[in-house]
């Protein structure tokens, strides 16, 4: 079958197929691959009922029976094949994951923020975000989102049918299918260059950095784990990832394919452009925001501090060509692992400051994620301009 190249990526695949010819040919045919059960679902929700989705979606997801009786067949339909588990998931395993994700809290955000999200910015997956402005407007709001979701998978229980990780990951699958028939129907996408907007081969690979990379920035860090913790985090990642639409024809299997994925598919991708540039520098500066700093001066303090923190991470060629600030990236990393020895030393040896360190620790966490009170928001952006769109 003759593989259609989107132009982007013409010059990137040549490279990447000398070194992995499959995997780099599996990621760019994924790139006009996208969720079709999910596409088609938004799609009779627009049809159907486009002025009742929230109340639908929450029918649907807190597993209302009577209110579901009263439901459109495809609701119910879409639901219970999301709910139906792959035959290759084992809840039980998720547990040594969990509790490391917890124990090295302090440094998980800062990983995600510094590291995971610049590199997952540094390719085209930045496209999409930079057209429909989801950093540019309500940007905090979307981050404390994202945190949201994240902590949520990772606690015990929720990635069950009746859990927040579960119910979180599946309105992220519905927000995708939204965002693709935004940007379908938008002149700003470039088919012919960039594929399917929020492709299956994008989705495959950001998973891959929310799991696998993320482990590798923790670890520089300071973060501490074992094999059967981090197979366990990569466990949890797998299943969100499945929960969030991803095919298990680019869905990971464990850490050493996430990690080849990784690194033929950001091969495959083209060099950093100016949506990249500004999508990176956008979020190392709402850092500050993220966690409550407002004033001018130590806002601009803390950024520089963050980019000294993310440039350690992703390297001086990509921080290059992301457009950093010069900053000095000499003894951060080992600063950052320091402090982490003197929590565990803490934990291990203070037992009260341990649980003063730990509930802070947590707390923060938490802290910075929350959001929507009254509880989760399962409303969908109308415009493809998140500045024009309602508020969602």
């Amino acid at each position: 079958m003759l593989l259609t190249v989107p132009t982007d990526y013409a010059e990137g695949f040549e490279k990447a197929r000398l070194i992995d010819p499959q995997l780099a040919s599996n990621y760019i045919a994924h790139m006009l691959i996208t969720d079709p059960a999910a596409d088609a679902f938004v799609e009779q929700l627009y049809s159907q009922r486009p002025r009742q989705i929230n109340q639908t979606l929450r029918v649907a997801m807190d597993m209302d029976e009577d209110a579901l009786r009263d439901s459109p067949a495809f609701v119910r339909e879409f639901f219970d094949h999301a709910s139906t588990p792959p035959d290759w998931l084992d809840p039980a395993a998720f547990l040594p994951g969990i509790r490391m994700f917890h124990r090295n809290s302090p440094v998980v955000l800062a990983s995600m923020l510094a590291g995971t999200l610049v590199e997952g910015f540094s390719t085209n997956i930045s496209k999409s975000f930079f057209i429909t402005g989801r950093l540019r407007d309500q940007g905090v709001r979307r981050l404390k989102q994202n945190n949201r979701h994240m902590i949520e998978c990772f606690m015990p229980g929720g990635l069950e049918r009746t859990g927040d990780g579960w119910k979180l990951s599946v309105r992220v699958r519905i927000i995708h299918a939204q965002i693709r028939r935004l940007l379908d129907n938008s002149d700003d996408w470039d088919h012919d260059a960039w594929g399917a907007p929020v492709s299956a081969a994008h989705l495959g690979f950001a998973i891959t950095a929310f799991s696998a990379r993320l482990l590798r920035h923790m670890a520089n860090l300071g973060a501490t784990y074992n094999d059967e913790e981090s197979e366990s985090f990569m466990a949890v990642w797998r299943y969100t990832g499945h929960l969030m639409g991803i095919p298990d024809t680019i869905l990971f299997e464990d850490e050493a394919a996430a990690l080849r994925l990784f690194e033929i598919g950001g091969m495959c991708e083209p060099t950093p452009g100016v949506e990249s540039m500004v999508m990176a520098n956008a979020l190392i500066n709402s850092g500050p925001l993220l966690v409550g700093m407002t004033e001018p001066e130590i806002r601009r303090s803390f950024s520089k501090y963050v980019y000294r923190v993310s440039r350690a991470l992703v390297g001086k060629p990509l921080s290059d060509q992301l457009m950093y600030p010069a900053t000095p990236v000499v003894g951060v990393l080992p600063w950052f692992r320091m402090q982490m020895r003197y929590k565990a030393f803490v934990r291990k040896y203070l037992a009260k400051v341990a649980k003063q360190t730990n509930f802070t620790a947590f707390t923060s966490l938490l802290e910075v994620s929350a959001f929507d009170e009254a509880g989760i928001s399962y409303r969908l952006p109308d415009h493809v301009h998140s500045e024009e769109s309602s508020f969602w």
